[in-house]
């Protein structure tokens, strides 16, 4: 029910665990994951044609690329990549650069360049088939990013907000990430299913009863039987106070983990300027909050043990101390009615034990990647923590 392109079926293990068997179709692509997964594709050939007519287990999925790897545990895991996606996207620019006489620019070491804002540019506008040309590009980068490029994720995010009307700055800069992609053509997010290292200490637990007397998580009415083993749920979450030059506008970032699977990643302006970080921060958190909510929803309906049973509660790491002293203990104060919606609902996501909220230091926050732009050697300190 939470996902109308997702089929299951109760099923066991050859050594007797129970879990859900599950079919993933979108379009004219169908993934089996099971443990025999051959026997649900034969019974689906025997009422339609397959291509090749074989099945086999998959190399590549909507453009992405898949493959096996070995984890820390030494425990077998699938890994994405869009680097044969990126190969074929920066060979069709170069092709169509080479008959105008231009070449894509070598040495770039980050995404954009150093210090370019794209809401500062007053270049000349482009022409209308400059303008389809510049959304054509942002549509490919923004699938890239879909299916694994996330060290483009804000520059991507960045460049979108001017579709409506792009300069010719604004393609020089996006060519500029093309050619990022072109120099920097490897890497693959593992969706590591080891336990993170989380140390509770880390953790205040309070009581809330006097507060929010009756916090509790919503769980689904009709959720199906939990099955097979128990998953663990992470975030990150960041914001950049007054990115936007001109609107002065935030930039939120959020980073969110089913055990060491990176599995959404979010970088959006937000909706309203905010006059300090504690409020920008603030308003990232209750995002995270609603992003973690809806996920948590869809694991229980795909009969996904959320939690040990003892701790269920998903950790979100923030860098703002007084965000932090806000959600976590129930006798700090609100003295901006502004942020009220934002207070309660992190607040009370913490008393119902939905979220359990730490503070990390700016140097260890990975959706950082996501809210500012950073030399080549700070983003590579923050993709080696959890990319290959």
């Amino acid at each position: 029910q939470a996902d109308p392109d997702v089929w299951m079926r109760a099923a066991v293990n050859t050594t007797g665990l129970k879990y859900w068997e599950y079919v993933l179709c979108y379009v004219d692509d169908i993934l089996s994951i099971s443990n025999n997964p051959n026997a649900t594709m034969e019974a689906i050939k025997t009422k339609f044609k397959l291509k090749g007519d074989k099945t086999e287990p998959p190399k590549s999925y909507l453009g992405a690329s898949l493959s096996k790897m070995i984890n820390e545990d030494n425990e077998e895991c699938w890994a994405i990549s869009s680097d044969p996606y990126c190969d074929a996207l920066v060979t069709q620019i170069e092709s169509v650069l080479e008959k105008k006489g231009i070449r894509l620019l070598s040495r770039c070491g980050t995404p954009l360049k150093n210090g370019y804002e794209p809401e500062l540019d007053v270049t000349a506008e482009l022409k209308a088939d400059g303008v389809q040309f510049y959304q054509e590009l942002i549509g490919s980068l923004r699938w890239a990013v879909e299916i694994g490029r996330v060290d483009i994720l804000l520059e991507v995010s960045n460049m979108s907000s001017q579709l409506a009307l792009p300069r010719e700055g604004h393609l020089e800069q996006v060519l500029h990430i093309i050619g990022y992609l072109k120099e920097h053509k490897k890497l693959r997010l593992m969706m590591d299913s080891s336990y993170p290292d989380i140390n509770e200490k880390w953790f205040k637990h309070y009581n809330w009863e006097d507060f929010y007397r009756d916090a509790k998580e919503a769980i689904p009415p009709k959720m199906p039987e939990p099955r097979g083993n128990y998953v663990t749920t992470s975030c990150f979450v960041d914001a950049d106070l007054a990115g936007n030059k001109v609107t002065r506008r935030s930039q939120t970032g959020v980073l969110i983990f089913v055990n060491q699977a990176p599995i959404h990643y979010y970088s959006k302006k937000q909706p309203t300027v905010e006059t300090s970080t504690f409020g920008a921060e603030f308003c990232a958190m209750k995002v995270a909050v609603e992003m973690i909510e809806a996920l948590r929803y869809k694991l229980r309906m795909f009969g996904i043990p959320v939690g040990d049973g003892t701790n269920n509660s998903t950790a979100i790491f923030c860098d703002n101390q007084a965000v932090y002293q806000n959600t976590v203990v129930p006798e700090s104060t609100l003295k901006k009615k502004h942020h009220s919606i934002a207070y309660h609902r992190c607040r009370e996501a913490v008393a119902a034990c939905t979220v359990k909220i730490a503070k990390q230091g700016t140097e260890k926050n990975l959706a950082d990647l996501f809210t500012k732009k950073m030399t080549a050697i700070r983003r590579r300190f923050l993709l080696d923590r959890w990319t290959y």
